[in-house]
């Protein structure tokens, strides 16, 4: 059986790939049938070079597809279908990876509960504060207002006497 996969070329720590026919059974680094194109993730823009051409022709011969090499042909538009996972983890690290993030989820679910509360522990420390302040200021205009509206006393205040000087008479002189 024919697969179409890519084949790691470049250095190291810098990855270039060849889209390649070859058989399934077979290494990539072994034999290959026909270049198809060139792929590189490193550089910006990525580098997508492939001969659509000859990618239909081998499919329509019956090649299958890499998981890798599917979405890339459907992210450049030679061909449709739906995107395949590319990543197969076992059961059993599935399931270890899911009590991971299980508990990572409520560790994360108790920190923001945690937040939450301090949250509204503060929020109600400021109410019962501004509730205060509004009291202290009440009272404060109550006051006031009492002071500028006193009752006037009915008793009249005895006002200061005052002792007048003897008023003497100034002759005229003659």
């Amino acid at each position: 059986m024919l697969i179409l996969r890519l084949q790691r070329i470049g250095k190291k720590k810098n990855p270039t790939y060849r889209l390649i026919v070859s058989e399934k059974t077979k290494d990539t680094q072994a034999g290959t049938l026909e270049n198809l194109g060139i792929y590189n993730p490193v550089v910006s823009p990525k580098v997508i070079q492939f001969n659509a051409e000859r990618i239909n022709y081998w499919i329509s011969k019956g090649a299958q597809l890499s998981a890798s090499v599917n979405n890339l042909l459907i992210q450049e538009g030679i061909i449709k279908g739906k995107k395949e996972k590319s990543v197969f983890l076992s059961k059993k690290r599935q399931e270890s990876m899911g009590k991971k993030k299980a508990e990572a989820v409520s560790a994360k679910a108790e920190a923001e509960k945690k937040l939450a509360e301090e949250e509204a522990k503060k929020q109600a420390a400021e109410a019962e504060k501004a509730e205060a302040e509004k009291k202290l200021a009440e009272e404060e205009a109550v006051k006031q207002a009492s002071q500028e509206t006193a009752p006037v006393s009915e008793t009249p205040v005895e006002a200061e006497k005052v002792e007048e000087a003897p008023v003497v008479e100034e002759k005229p002189a003659e």
